[in-house]
């Protein structure tokens, strides 16, 4: 509630926080923003820090999995490309200037 009569309040359209203006001050000389409904509980606050340990230690799990196989399907693709280069015949690469 304004307390002067050069005060007053205006409410925000997108995020409903009400705002006091003093017009003589051209300033803004309170701001109340108001409840979210998704605020988290203060009681809860101990089981949603265990669920985000337990979710930052299943994607750090699913990196160093991902690691672990990143080398062999790396050295699966090196053997393909060995046995494929192996099965080329070895031509001599043709230059610009061998063409003239």
């Amino acid at each position: 509630m304004p307390n002067l009569s050069s005060e007053f309040e205006v409410v925000c359209p997108c995020c409903g926080a009400v705002q006091t203006v003093d017009a003589r001050l051209k300033r803004i000389v309170s701001h109340q923003e108001p409840e979210r409904e998704d605020k988290p509980e203060l009681d809860r606050a101990q089981q949603i820090l265990a669920e985000e340990r337990a979710r930052r230690e299943a994607l750090f799990q699913q990196s160093v999995t991902d690691e672990k196989h990143r080398g062999d399907a790396l050295s699966k693709r090196f053997e393909e490309a060995l046995e494929q280069a192996q099965k080329e015949p070895v031509t001599r690469p043709e230059r610009e200037f061998d063409l003239d």
